[in-house]
């Protein structure tokens, strides 16, 4: 059952723990009464950061008011406060009978919109988390306690319309989970948007995100909408959120503090109805420590945060993780019969050696392992001698070995391919050019590896080898890698 203190401190909603495992979760809401103490009093709740007022239907709050405007004012949450701002109404919006262009509001606080009235009362509910029933949401899948207390947490801010962003290391599935909070919300229905700000050059990340006019730089030869303007009524995700630029950070505090855009090249603000969910591999607090992420922006971000267990952190989700990809992936249907699978079992020795691997690569590397089973079977179910080299222990004869991580590699990358050479065939080779076969044969194995890791996210796999990524390029043309492949 939960709680609310009518008068309580309008703090960011958060997520309170109990010995490592989330006890409640701390909603921050407003309350709105229409004609208060009247017979047609109507009461809204929300649980945003702005709230608009007017006689369009694109409002939160629809007036039947003819001395209301279009668009006549907004309520907005900033910081442990609240304000109302007049967006320049022909009748005005009052306080105590005074107009008011911008004042704070307090609980209690009856604001005049044209003839309607309006009371004003925030409050913070304290709703209790307990671990899920469901074993599932969404693509999310795991039967551990981990999984399901995150479960229980996406029950209870789903369908609400908070701030969410997921922590979580490379490959623990951020964006499945930032999808199943779209998909069980009352936005599901509109669209979903994903963008990877590590993936567009810093100059075009601000078109990408906010739009631009025709004119307003080279190459703007169009007027174009950007991706906030796009998922209007729905959900944008922000990928790899600390890979943006801090130039570039005030701007996207301004659109989540005033829920408007701006496009490049213009001075007219375009108001927005979108939901954020951020995800990012690294600690947010470290960044803003080291002065690469801003301090403001983190606590406007941070209104829920979820951290995503390592998968070697959650060993015994394995079992159902693998009948779940083998059930619903599309590299496991057959080709004369896509309703058909065309494995359905994996064999006990197979599932233990996964679940005794470490997984550097999290569920994404999962993900690959399994495929790749499924591409080199003869059988019907995966057997042990399906996995790669470095997690079954096996060659691809059968044999126990201990050789480099060729037998690792997807098919696509391996053909052509020779594996390392052996120790005793280095012997037998001048100094210079056994150094230079076996430097070449470490760098092609270990650049494939880091991919296969990261799911061809060249990014991310130049950052765990702490090269730049550049260099990582010349590395992949130098052996003829394709991402693409892996």
């Amino acid at each position: 059952m939960s709680t609310f203190d009518p008068y309580g401190p309008a703090e960011p909603t958060k997520i309170a723990y109990i010995d490592g495992k989330p006890a409640s979760i701390q909603l921050r809401r407003a309350q709105l009464l229409l004609h208060p103490n009247q017979p047609n009093q109507r009461e809204y709740i929300f649980d945003q950061d702005v709230i608009s007022i007017g006689v369009m239907d694109d409002n939160d709050v629809v007036l039947d008011d003819d001395t209301v405007s279009r668009h006549h004012c907004r309520i907005i949450q900033e910081d442990d406060h609240y304000i109302v701002h007049d967006l320049g109404s022909t009748n005005g919006t009052h306080i105590n009978g005074v107009r008011i262009r911008e004042a704070f509001l307090w609980p209690g606080a009856t604001v005049a919109v044209g003839n309607t009235q309006v009371r004003f009362n925030p409050f913070n509910e304290q709703i209790p988390v307990v671990p899920s029933e469901q074993n599932r949401i969404g693509g999310i899948v795991g039967n551990s306690l981990k999984m399901r207390n995150i479960f229980g947490i996406l029950e209870k801010i789903a369908p609400t319309s908070a701030t969410v962003v997921i922590e979580g290391e490379t490959g623990t599935g951020k964006e499945v989970v930032a999808k199943a909070v779209h998909e069980t919300s009352s936005r599901a229905k509109g669209p979903f948007v994903v963008f990877d700000c590590g993936a567009v050059p810093e100059s075009l990340i601000e078109s990408e995100l906010f739009g631009h006019e025709k004119g307003s730089f080279t190459g703007a030869v169009m007027t174009r909408k950007g991706l906030f303007e796009m998922a209007e009524g729905g959900t944008i995700f922000l990928d790899e959120l600390g890979e943006l630029a801090l130039e570039l950070q005030p701007k996207l505090l301004r659109v989540l503090e005033q829920r408007e855009v701006r496009r490049v090249g213009s001075n007219a603000s375009i108001p927005i109805n979108v939901r954020v969910v951020a995800a990012t591999n690294r600690r947010l607090e470290d960044e803003v420590r080291d002065g690469n992420f801003r301090e403001d922006l983190f606590y406007r971000l941070s209104v829920v945060r979820l951290f995503l267990p390592a998968l070697r952190e959650r060993r015994e989700d394995i079992p159902l993780l693998v009948q779940h990809f083998l059930s619903t992936l599309p590299f496991n249907r057959r080709r004369d019969d896509p309703d058909a699978l065309r494995l359905k079992n994996i064999d006990a020795s197979a599932l233990s050696a996964l679940q005794e691997y470490t997984w550097p690569g999290n569920v994404r590397e999962l993900v690959n392992v399994i495929e790749r089973a499924c591409s080199i079977t003869d059988t019907d179910s995966i057997s042990l001698v399906d996995l790669p080299e470095h997690i079954s222990g096996l060659n691809p004869t059968g044999m126990v070995t201990n050789s480099p991580l060729h037998d690792a590699m997807p098919e696509s990358l391996r053909e052509g391919v020779e594996p390392a050479p052996s120790r005793a065939e280095l012997h037998d080779l001048p100094f210079k050019t056994a150094k230079e076969e076996w430097i070449s044969s470490f760098e092609r194995d270990y650049i494939t590896e880091l991919l296969v890791r990261h799911g061809g996210n060249i990014s991310q796999a130049s950052r765990e080898a702490d090269i730049d990524r550049k260099y990582f390029r010349k590395l992949m043309t130098k052996y003829d890698i394709d991402a693409d492949d892996v």
